[in-house]
């Protein structure tokens, strides 16, 4: 919480000089979703297998990487890329996440659309960024058939998890899954 007041200081001292002429670049005034993304992520408590970066550099909060790397389950070893795009209206609108690894699961499709309740109708603003990591790690430990956007993973899941099994290890080193092909992500 400290960093955010230093920032929000940092910027007001930029201000003040750029209003009197001290020559100091102008300052981009943060939203209030830029705030709140800000302290959430101070405040992250990810699981050791996560990780967060920022391909656009620190200063695009909003944009960000969290790899998942499975410690047990169906997916385990494996390591899995989503995106995170932040709305300026966060934490109103739930954050936009894609998965940009191809993945054989029954809550994932194959565009990389994530189906994760939290994202769609359970969104409330109190739930945070630390929030939709555990989520999404939680979706790899145990995937849901009753809810899913790739129908055929789900019946596997549903009808021979054995077969779903060795069809997810198939997919992780690099192979076919029926017509599709899975690139290597273990």
């Amino acid at each position: 919480m400290i960093g955010l007041f230093k920032v929000k200081e940092k910027q007001r001292e930029q201000a003040q000089n750029a209003s009197r002429g001290g020559g100091g670049a102008s300052v981009k005034k943060q939203s209030a979703g830029e705030l709140r993304l800000h302290k959430d992520i101070s405040e992250l408590n990810l699981p050791s297998s996560c990780t967060i970066t920022f391909p656009n550099g620190k200063d695009d909060l909003m944009n960000f990487e969290v790899s998942i790397k499975p410690d047990d389950g169906y997916y385990h070893n494996g390591t899995f890329v989503f995106t995170f795009q932040v709305s300026p209206v966060y934490p109103h609108e739930a954050p936009k996440v894609k998965c940009k690894t191809k993945v054989y699961h029954p809550n994932i499709d194959l565009e990389g659309n994530v189906c994760l309740n939290i994202l769609r109708e359970d969104w409330k603003p109190v739930l945070n960024i630390n929030t939709v990591i555990y989520g999404l790690f939680h979706l790899f430990t145990e995937p849901n058939s009753e809810d899913p956007l790739n129908h055929d993973a789900a019946q596997v899941l549903r009808d021979n998890p054995k077969l779903f099994e060795t069809n997810v290890r198939r997919a992780m080193t690099g192979g076919y899954v029926g017509q599709t092909f899975f690139p290597r992500c273990i």
